[in-house]
């Protein structure tokens, strides 16, 4: 009798350009960078590229768009210096001792930090092109309101921002921010890596097998009880006492110089995050105060368009880096 055939498993991903992985010194931080290619690569036609990543999200998880662009060529041209660094509280970066809270400004002044930095040789080159996803989204759009000298070209991949506050909220956050601080937050741990691939395509069904495989090592390390724990600190899961400020965010929005560029996924639904209190309409007068903004939707996609499309993402964004000003919205 013939014994059944035992199911082949799906071949392992194989970067198709490597990373090398750095830490560089940020304010008082050991900053944890992914970086691709080096300072020599640069022109003032191909300025480094830098990719931020989202909340419970990895500087390593742009790998698969960095390779799609490798494969690309963006249109026949040489490879670029590529820089995706770990937030702090993410990945390799530790937080900073004692950190119970995050602060939105804090990402902000460690990107200002990070394109200054001689560790990675940014400092005396032209503008940058900046991509931000989802938190980091939110980040790079203020940012670039913030120093539009120091950005050429920007992509925002979901950064939606948060819904709008009134101060009357105010009370109440407190109170919720110091009662969590009473019971200190924890991060699940699991017992092996196919465990965590299995829990980050359960979080994203669109993730493939072979990617979820890939990531598991890069989202998650060995804990004193050799668990695989998610490289994430708790604190990130506590709220932020400070109210979201519409009218701050689109006072930077506005005073964005580089040309946009927003993508999305078909299969996103904010409100799943926030349920009836941010409308559509809302977050469409906001993206209209950006001056020089186009617009794509990616099919079949999610959240995570960079796991979900990178394929097409790296052909939108490689379209993007190469083309002319004078985008309209």
């Amino acid at each position: 009798m013939t014994p059944p055939a035992t199911p082949s498993l799906p071949s392992p991903y194989l970067p198709r350009r490597a990373a090398r992985s750095l830490f560089v010194p940020l304010r008082g931080l050991r900053y944890h960078v992914m970086v691709w290619g080096d300072p020599s690569m640069v022109t003032p036609e191909t300025p480094p590229l830098v990719l931020v990543h989202g909340w419970m999200d990895v500087g390593a998880s742009f790998q698969f768009v960095v390779d799609a662009l490798d494969a690309l060529g963006e249109a026949g041209g040489p490879p670029r210096y590529v820089i995706a660094p770990d937030w702090r509280g993410f990945g390799r970066t530790a937080a900073a001792p004692g950190t119970d809270t995050y602060w939105f400004p804090d990402y902000l002044g460690d990107l200002d930090a990070l394109l200054c930095s001689p560790g990675l040789g940014l400092q005396a080159l032209p503008p940058i092109d900046l991509v931000g996803h989802s938190m980091g989204g939110n980040v790079v759009m203020m940012y670039a309101g913030i120093r539009p000298e120091r950005i050429r070209r920007l992509v925002n991949l979901e950064g939606f921002g948060l819904p709008q506050s009134t101060p009357d909220q105010a009370p109440r956050r407190y109170a919720q921010w110091l009662d969590q601080l009473r019971e200190p937050a924890e991060m699940r741990d699991y017992d092996s890596l196919d465990a965590v691939a299995a829990r980050l395509m359960k979080n994203n069904p669109l993730l493939r097998p072979d990617f979820a495989d890939w990531l598991a090592p890069h989202w998650s390390a060995r804990n004193a009880a050799g668990r695989w724990a998610i490289l994430g600190d708790p604190a990130h899961k506590h709220v932020n006492p400070a109210l979201y400020r519409k009218e701050e965010v689109l006072a930077c929005w506005t005073r964005i110089t580089a040309p946009v560029l927003w993508v999305e996924g078909d299969q996103t639904d904010v409100s799943k995050w926030w349920g009836n209190r941010y409308p559509r309409a809302d977050f469409e007068e906001r993206l209209a105060v950006v001056p020089r903004l186009v617009r794509h939707l990616l099919s079949p996609c999610g959240h995570m368009l960079h796991h979900d499309q990178p394929d097409a993402l790296a052909a939108l964004v490689a379209g993007h880096l190469g083309s002319q000003p004078g985008y309209t919205t």
